[in-house]
């Protein structure tokens, strides 16, 4: 969302267009010639991403230069036509950073203070370095087999604009109030942003709770993640970060999101839950899992089989169950026969057989 105001920004200033092609910039880059900046805002540019089939974890620690990360953009070729469908990745938001700073004269970081920080009074926003606990800087840690476990730190001058900045939830509701108040684009360009094409907006997704029209992005470096949310008819910004999950950050939106709406909601592990575990006994599948999942109830316990393993898990709260070692969670709705298994930030939607 950073990179992308900017960008709204420039094309405000004339100093580029939606229409500005690539080879502009990058000609040496597939499809350059086709692929336009509104292309690359909305995901649509067929661009392969640079984490994806590039050994990433093996270099995602050293630095690259910018030239060694255009090398291995376009070794990789294209995904797909320019155009013809919305698939996300980084590339297209490395290369909008690269190029507002080819416009601008100078470095991402001088431009994201200038633009954005210094502009509207952002207290712990700025371009990442090495980590450091003296500037109060957290580390971010994996959970597995019931402990946490320190990740390899990435080296940030690979991502610049697609993923670089530190910041906290303060700022970044500060930032996206701005954002929808007009302080940084203009509102036709801001409803040109939050216009969805296939689910994506510019820099932007649609996240709406029940019938409020909601708008914001997730963001994930090892296990860093953030969220923030926008819904301009209640004026409602929530933001959310953490350097490790256990509990999936989609309930934990959730639940903040229900308090806020005064909606109806029980904090997990707040109750004792008595629950008649044979209605969730089954075999559930989905075409995005190449196994069947099995719950049984054995001695008033709750257990899964799936792929050569067999998990007991524990009631979290009404049809929730989670397994502490391994961090899964299984969300049933009896009504429908269905089944989410969740894990970090994933999560599986799968459907009883019958």
């Amino acid at each position: 969302m950073f990179t992308a105001t900017m960008i709204f920004q420039l094309i405000e200033e004339k100093k580029l267009s939606l229409d500005t092609k690539l080879a502009t910039y990058f000609p040496q880059l597939p499809n350059a010639n086709k692929i336009t900046i509104e292309e690359m805002l909305y995901h649509r540019s067929g661009l392969h991403d640079y984490t994806h089939d590039t050994n990433f974890t093996e270099w995602m620690n050293k630095p690259k230069t910018h030239e060694e990360m255009l090398q291995i953009i376009a070794g990789k070729g294209s995904d797909f036509e320019p155009g013809t469908k919305a698939d996300y990745c980084n590339s297209n938001y490395l290369l909008l950073s690269y190029i507002i700073e080819k416009i601008t004269g100078t470095t991402y970081p001088k431009v994201l203070n200038k633009r954005i920080v210094e502009k509207i009074g952002l207290k712990n926003t700025y371009y990442g370095k090495p980590i450091d606990i003296r500037r109060n800087e957290a580390t971010s840690y994996k959970y597995s087999d019931s402990i946490w476990k320190k990740e390899k730190e990435t080296n940030l001058s690979i991502h610049c604009g697609a993923g670089s900045i530190v910041s906290t939830p303060k700022d970044l509701t500060v930032f996206i109030q701005n954002l929808f108040n007009g302080k940084l684009i203009s509102h036709p360009n801001l409803n040109s942003m939050t216009t969805m094409i296939d689910d994506y907006g510019m820099g932007i997704f649609p996240y709406d709770f029940d019938t409020i029209k909601g708008y914001g992005h997730n963001g994930r470096i090892e296990e860093f993640y953030s969220a923030t949310r926008y819904y301009p008819e209640k004026k409602l910004a929530v933001s959310y970060i953490t350097n490790g999950i256990l509990y999936p950050r989609i309930d934990i939106l959730k639940g903040i999101l229900k308090i806020c709406f005064n909606d109806d909601y029980t904090i997990p592990f707040s109750k004792p839950v008595v629950t008649d575990f044979q209605k969730y006994v089954g075999t559930y599948a989905s075409g995005n899992l190449p196994f069947k999942v099995v719950c049984k109830e054995d001695n008033n316990k709750l257990i899964f089989e799936a792929a050569g393993r067999t998990m007991e898990a524990e009631p979290v709260n009404t049809n929730y169950f989670m397994n502490l070692k391994t961090g899964s969670f299984f969300e049933f709705n009896p009504e429908k026969n269905e089944l989410q298994i969740k894990e970090t930030d994933n999560v599986y939607y799968l459907q009883k057989e019958k």
